[in-house]
């Protein structure tokens, strides 16, 4: 069984242009990391030429389904019953991004048959965890 997901999804970025043109993304989800989700646009897609990724989590995302959530770098909420709007904050400005709920939906069951939320603490392993940060403590 794989332990990663990824989707691409087409976002349609949200700018003072008219109709810009859909740019391509991909959701990402690690089983070694079961709270996180990541959003990537490759470096064709951004101002910068670079890629960009951005993490947050998972329970935002899935929350951002139903009403607006987040307060920090990433904000979600609804846009219709169809699209999902995802806010992203950065101290260079900010990208507003639609993509669309079902697409959404269909990671998130994903993810959730790979690691269930109510599972994602059994994913840790502590004592590698504790180890690794006690290496370089003394």
């Amino acid at each position: 069984m794989s332990t990663v997901i990824e989707q691409p999804v087409e976002a349609r970025l949200v700018a003072a242009a008219p109709r810009m043109p859909n740019i391509p993304a991909t959701l990402r989800y690690d089983r070694s990391e079961p709270f996180a989700v990541r959003m990537t646009f490759p470096a064709q897609a951004t101002l910068e030429g670079v890629e960009v990724c951005w993490t947050f989590s998972r329970e935002l995302l899935a929350a951002g389904l139903e009403g607006p959530e987040g307060q920090g770098d990433v904000r979600v909420r609804p846009y219709g019953y169809d699209r999902t709007v995802l806010e992203f904050h950065a101290p260079e400005g900010t990208a507003v991004v639609h993509i669309h709920s079902a697409d959404v939906r269909s990671f998130l069951e994903a993810t959730g048959d790979l690691v269930s939320e109510d599972r994602e603490h059994l994913q840790f392993d502590l004592d590698r965890g504790l180890a690794e940060l006690m290496r370089d403590a003394c």
